[in-house]
């Protein structure tokens, strides 16, 4: 059995296995309507997921293309026009976020 809140529409909005405030029913929870928004929650979950690591993977490939530049392996100018200029985009956003001091945490502090 799990626990059900459901919108003023019916949608399904929350379960739980066990009892909370603003439930609004109680379901068996093989039932369809619960097991559909299980797997809607989880396909959600693995999005977000996908969100989180593709922020991660452009820091590493910011900091890749960084090293590969200042090593010489590379230039800048190797790169199409675009990718400069979102690389300095996001660079010049970098630094200004950097200038704000104590107003932002540092990026190993950060919650995601």
């Amino acid at each position: 059995m799990v626990y059900v809140q459901r919108d003023e529409k019916g949608r399904v909005l929350r379960v739980e296995p066990e009892p909370f405030e603003n439930m609004t029913q109680s379901m068996p929870a093989n039932d369809p309507e619960v097991r559909t928004w299980f797997a809607s929650r989880s396909l959600h979950d693995h999005l977000m997921s996908l969100q989180h690591s593709d922020l991660e993977l452009v820091r590493v490939i910011e900091d890749l293309v960084h090293v590969l530049v200042s090593r010489g392996v590379m230039s800048y100018t190797d790169l199409p026009e675009a990718a400069r200029q979102k690389l300095q985009h996001r660079a010049h956003t970098r630094t200004q976020v950097g200038d704000l001091g104590g107003l932002v945490m540092d990026e190993s502090q950060l919650p995601y």
